[in-house]
This record gives C-alpha cells, sequence and structure tokens, in this order.
C-alpha cells in the first residue's frame, strides 16, 4: 500500500520494501533469540547434552511459558494462512470447524494429559511411545506408535514451510521464472530454523512463542476491528460471502462453498471437530509441549486458559469473509489462483506497509515453533524407539541427545525438500492423511492411561485396521475439480450415505477390533507383556521421586519389553 515497489520480482508482484524490511527485521530478532535460548534455564551439569535438556527444555516450563508453548505449537503459521483460507474458498464446514474442534480440545487435554505427564516424570519417558513399551510391554506396537507419530508430523513440518512460502510470495520474492529466486530466502529462513534448533533444542521455540503469539494477537485484533469499520461493518462482508458461497460452481455444477453448514453437512461437520480434537494431542509435538511442563497441575491450568487462542482463532477465520468482501484476488506465481496466499494478500492490500510487515512477520515466524518442536518430536521419537530400542540399547544421554540432533536436521531437510520439489496440494493431502493416522494411535496411549483390559496385540491389530482403512478411505476421495486422489477427508460410511471424517470411521474400526481381539486372546490366555507401570504412577507430582531404578531393571529394550 504505502511502502515503496521495486519490481525486482515477476513484473505483476512488485517487492514491498517497507513490508519486507520489517519481516526480515523481525525474523532477525526471533533468530538471535533462538540461539540466545541455550543459555536459559540450561541444566549447569548436563548443560544440552540429554534428551531431557535438549528434547524437553529441562522439564521445567511453568505455567505462562507453556502457555506460550502450547499455543505456538497448535496454532500454527498454516493455520493462520489455512483456516480463513477454506472459509474464503469453501466455508464453514471446512473452515470454521476449527473453531469447535480448539474448545472440545481443552477438556480432553484437562483430563488425559495430566495422567501421562506424571508417569511420564516417573519413569523419565521421552515420547508417546516410551508409554506404549512400558505400559504393554510390546516393541511392535511402541515402533508403530513410533512410526505413525515421526511419518504424521512430517507433512506438518512441510506446510509450516509452505506458509513462510506464500508471505514470501506476496511481498514479492519470487519468480514463476527463476526457481532460485524463489527458493532462496525459504532456503535461508530453514538454515537458521536449523541451526537455532540444534544448538538451543525446544528452548529456542518456548523463547520465539512469546513474540510470535503476541504479534499475532496484535494483527488479528487490529484486522477485526478495522477492516469492519472500513467495509462498513460485518453485515455487508457476511452478505458477499454468503453470495459468493452460494454460487454455483461451474467445474462441479454444485455451489461453490457453505456459508452456513445445513442438515447435510452435519455429520462433516461435527466429526471434522471431534475427530480433530481427539487426533491433535496425539501428535508427537503436542505431547513434547505437555512433557516439558514442570507439573501436572501447569497442564491443567493450561486447559483452562489455552481457550483464549480459540476466540483469537474465531476472529482470524471470518478473515476470510472479509477477503471476499475486499475482493481479494490471491494469484500465485504460475498465474491460478491459489486460497493459502489470501490472509497474507488481505493485510498486504488493505493495510499500511509497515504494519502488513508485522503481520506478515506474525505468520512467517508462526511458522518457525511449530516447525521447530515437530523436528524435536520426531526426532526424539526416532532416537528412543527406534535408534536405542532397535540399535543401540546401550545409547548415553548425551549419545541420545546428538542422534536426535542429527535427526532434527535430518526431518526438517526432508520437509524442506518436500516443499520445494512438489507440488504444495502434496503436502496438504499428506497432512490430511497424518490426521487420520495418529488417531489411529488414540487407543494405545489414552486406553493405556487407565486400563491394561486391552491386549497389546490386539491394539496392534486394530492399529492397522485403522490405519488401512483410513488410507485406501481416503485415497478414493477424488477432488471433483482436479480428478486427483486424496481429495478430501470426508467419506460416506461404509453402508450408508452418511459423509463423516474418515478419520473418525477409521478410529471406530479400530476400536472394534482392537476389543475384539483383546476378547479373544484373553480367552485364549495370550501372554499379555509386562507393564513397569504401578498405579500410583498416573497421579504423581513434581516433588515425586522419579523410579531411575525401575527403568533401569526394566529398559524399554530390554527383558521388559516383548519381541513381538
Amino acid at each position: 500500500m504505502s511502502g515503496m515497489a521495486l519490481p525486482l520480482a515477476a513484473p505483476d508482484r512488485p517487492v514491498n520494501v517497507v513490508a519486507l524490511t520489517i519481516v526480515i527485521f523481525l525474523f532477525v530478532l526471533v533468530a538471535v533469540l533462538g540461539f540466545v535460548a541455550a543459555r536459559w534455564r540450561r541444566g549447569e551439569e548436563t548443560g544440552l547434552h540429554s534428551l531431557d535438556e535438549w528434547g524437553l527444555g529441562g522439564r521445567g516450563f511453568g505455567t505462562w511459558v507453556t502457555w506460550f508453548l502450547l499455543g505456538g505449537d497448535l496454532y500454527t503459521a498454516y493455520t493462520f494462512v489455512a483456516v480463513p483460507a477454506a472459509m474464503w474458498a469453501t466455508g464453514a464446514v471446512t473452515g470454521f470447524f476449527a473453531v469447535p474442534y480448539t474448545i472440545v480440545l481443552y477438556p480432553i487435554v484437562f483430563l488425559l494429559m495430566s495422567r501421562l505427564w506424571s508417569v511420564s516424570h516417573r519413569h523419565g519417558f521421552v515420547t508417546p511411545a516410551d508409554f506404549i513399551g512400558g505400559r504393554y510391554g510390546s516393541r511392535s506396537l511402541t515402533l508403530a506408535v513410533a512410526i505413525t507419530g515421526i511419518v504424521a508430523t512430517m507433512p506438518y513440518i512441510a506446510l509450516q514451510l509452505v506458509g513462510i512460502k506464500a508471505v514470501l510470495t506476496v511481498l514479492g520474492l519470487g519468480s514463476s521464472e527463476n526457481v532460485l529466486l524463489t527458493d532462496l530466502p525459504l532456503i535461508i529462513a530453514f538454515v537458521v530454523l536449523a541451526a537455532y534448533t540444534y544448538t538451543s533444542g525446544l528452548r529456542a521455540p518456548a523463547l520465539i512463542a512469546v513474540v510470535k503469539d503476541l504479534l499475532i494477537y496484535l494483527a488479528v485484533i487490529v484486522a477485526v476491528i478495522y477492516l469492519p469499520i472500513k467495509f462498513g461493518g460485518w453485515d455487508p462482508i457476511f452478505n458477499s460471502a454468503e453470495a459468493k458461497l452460494g454460487a454455483t460452481n461451474p467445474a462441479t455444477g454444485k455451489p461453490t462453498g457453505v456459508f452456513i453448514p445445513g442438515a447435510a453437512s452435519y455429520s462433516a461437520y461435527w466429526t471434522l471437530a471431534l475427530g480433530s480434537a481427539l487426533a491433535l494431542f496425539m501428535y508427537p509435538h503436542s505431547i513434547t509441549g505437555v512433557l516439558a511442563t514442570k507439573s501436572r497441575n501447569t497442564i491443567r491450568k493450561n486447559a483452562a486458559v489455552l481457550p483464549l487462542y480459540s476466540l483469537m482463532l474465531g476472529l482470524l477465520a471470518l478473515l476470510g469473509y472479509a477477503a471476499i468482501f475486499a475482493g481479494t484476488v490471491p494469484v500465485d506465481l504460475n498465474g491460478a489462483i491459489n486460497p493459502q496466499l489470501v490472509v497474507p494478500q488481505l493485510f498486504l492490500d488493505q493495510f499500511p506497509a509497515w504494519f502488513a510487515g508485522i503481520a506478515l512477520a506474525a505468520i512467517a515466524i508462526g511458522a518457525l515453533v511449530p516447525a521447530a518442536i515437530m523436528s524435536i518430536a520426531a526426532a526424539n521419537l526416532f532416537t528412543r524407539n527406534i535408534y536405542v530400542d532397535l540399535i543401540r540399547p546401550d545409547a548415553t544421554p548425551r549419545q541420545e541427545a546428538h542422534v536426535s540432533k542429527i535427526a532434527s536436521l535430518v526431518v526438517k531437510f526432508g520437509a524442506l525438500v518436500f516443499v520445494i520439489a512438489m507440488d504444495q496440494s502434496a503436502a496438504i493431502n499428506m497432512q490430511l492423511l497424518g490426521g487420520i493416522w495418529i488417531l489411529q494411535t488414540f487407543p494405545a496411549i489414552v486406553a493405556g492411561l487407565y486400563t491394561r483390559w486391552f491386549h497389546r496385540w490386539a491394539l496392534f491389530g486394530g492399529w492397522a485396521a485403522g490405519i488401512t482403512y483410513g488410507t485406501i478411505a481416503a485415497y478414493n476421495v477424488v477432488n471433483p475439480v482436479t480428478k486427483a486422489h486424496f481429495g478430501g477427508s470426508i467419506a460416506a460410511i461404509p453402508g450408508t450415505d452418511t459423509q463423516v471424517y474418515i478419520a473418525v470411521t477409521a478410529f471406530a474400526i479400530n476400536l472394534i477390533v482392537a476389543a475384539g481381539l483383546s476378547l479373544l486372546f484373553h480367552a485364549m490366555k495370550l501372554p499379555d507383556g509386562k507393564d513397569i507401570t504401578r498405579n500410583s504412577d498416573y497421579g504423581a507430582d513434581e516433588n515425586d521421586p522419579k523410579v531411575a531404578q525401575i527403568e533401569r531393571e526394566n529398559p524399554l529394550g530390554g527383558s521388559g519389553v516383548s519381541r513381538f
């Protein structure tokens, strides 16, 4: 808007110098914070040479640090790009469901995650798969949970880079003719992210999250106040959104989207909300944020105050409708319409360049926090549940930390290659699959927090059945416009016309198979594995002692874990 523009990129998208300068300044600021975090609350004796210190921040984060960390972890750059983009493109079913799902989420966190924290505190568990190994004594089930977590997290990291790429595109740092000009800023951002994550571990995103969240709140609050005033109120905004979404899409012959979900959309809407809520804290990065807290009460306090982010998310979602009224045209470098550019383009079109720079920086920085946590979580899974369990059971804490640091670099590099080499729709499709897959770990993790009734082999069978059905059902969803497979996450329940979230159907199949096989295996008196936890472990708090001696006597890779 008011900033100078130099035609350094594509002819139709000049570089906005003012906005770009502010984005670069704030990015450098948080990068410095990321490196400084290496000395923040560091254990004097061990430094960052253990997974407890490097991968879990010393397990000492209090209420406010955890609030920013979990907020920065759960409300990612892609969230801030994709939710209003979905509202702009297809309306409430695919966009606004994220608001009730985050509301449903926090009672689940309040009830479940404090128990997981307690047992992990007592036994030194670093990953959800560590808990599975200790609870069920099954190496196969442990490996299944670990691999599911890693595979489901990888496209999530890639989508954070998609968020950064959207910001760089609207700023003018891209060219359909010059691949280097397009990808170099993203590569630089990746290198900085990789460097401070390697150096500082989880402390870096925890410190950066404070800056990121303050910027996001500032941008959203100003936008939802300023834009309706500028556009004459919310009434014309909603009217324009209803008109656009009710118009017929010539490619499908159906309405473009859904302004207010009707009866036909109810099942899809509520199952998307419920399934997403059940799945979110099964992701390893969410559990990493939980295990980094200093007490079980810290988790419960955060479950009470984190809904403030849901309020902010609801306001952010409405920016998609504001973009419809504003006539925002999110044109990508190839000349095609890309809904992911809607919010960055809206800020650049409707605000002074200096404020647009702040908002765009908030989105870009919003990618750094979750990308760092996700890569750390995936690396911890690889280290503890593949490297240590299967390759080197006698690894020292220092060796574990070193392997995890290297693995975090590999994970981020893989995500970068994925974004650069493949169409971003592939990353979106893989993330949709990731949500389906990660929910299939829910029965093993959550049931294990309360009971050992489910047989370990039955849980493995249920996991396999849910993964298989969910993958096939998702493949069979064909995009009506592009005719590509993996075209969405909604499909009919087998044998009915009721459209629901595929992950929920797969989850139901998972539970049915696990329960049925458990009855069968118990009747056959098959061995059920060794449980190294005790009832008292699930209520332990920060002042209760850890059971290091039990861990030494029953290591996850030793006699306490079955070869199946």
